[in-house]
């Protein structure tokens, strides 16, 4: 596996036999890195990952071969579910991250409004070009943010809602590319309006908690 998952330490915290430990502090965070491509980000301590293989199944069921050189999943609740990646419904926030290689024809034709449609469209020019027979519908931006966090690196951040069977999600989405582009940083979240909502604190602690400090 190409990447970590540290836990938060206890701080303060010292295993003592035969002394019982009521005043150690819980950890908050659990940090998910991938140390070769100097990306990580946090999820609250409480939130379950994703088996990798179920992860890897489920993402090859609904976004075909991606060749990602990293890619993991995390869900609160007291469950978590490979099949929430792409459900409607969630209940609680599921948040997936990926990192791939672009080919050189992929860098060169990469583009802000190509890094907003990585996932699902929400550029103007991709919503118009799947209308006929696209199940999602009424789509409503939310946040539309240009992302320049240095080193090169530059993106985008979305948050954006669709609505599939009467049910509507809430999509936050960061995608993020190298100085010389020949990497995609990507992560996004989602859940239902009214999870997305009633969460919202958690959810923003875990978004601007996505970091790359690439030196291409």
């Amino acid at each position: 596996m190409p990447h970590r998952v540290i836990k938060g330490l206890v701080a303060g915290c010292a295993l003592l036999q035969g002394v019982s430990l009521s005043g150690c502090v819980a950890p908050q965070y659990t940090y998910v890195a991938n140390s070769s491509q100097s990306t990580y980000f946090k999820v609250p301590y409480s939130w379950h990952p994703i088996g990798q293989t179920a992860l890897n199944n489920e993402l090859k069921q609904d976004l075909g071969e991606s060749g990602a050189a990293w890619s993991v999943a995390y869900e609160g609740g007291s469950s978590a579910a490979a099949s929430d990646f792409l459900s409607f419904g969630a209940t609680h926030p599921f948040v997936w991250a990926e990192i791939g290689k672009l080919s050189s024809d992929a860098s060169q034709s990469l583009s802000y409004n190509a890094l907003r449609d990585l996932f699902l469209p929400v550029s103007s020019t991709a919503r118009q070009a799947v209308q006929s027979g696209f199940p999602l519908t009424n789509f409503t931006q939310i946040r539309d943010q240009v992302l320049t966090p240095g080193q090169g690196v530059h993106g985008v951040r979305e948050t954006f809602t669709y609505t599939l069977s009467g049910v509507t999600d809430t999509f936050d989405e960061i995608a993020l590319t190298n100085a010389t582009q020949t990497v995609v940083y990507f992560m996004v979240l989602h859940c239902t309006n009214s999870c997305y909502s009633s969460q919202q604190a958690q959810i923003s602690q875990v978004m601007s908690s996505f970091t790359v400090r690439s030196s291409s």
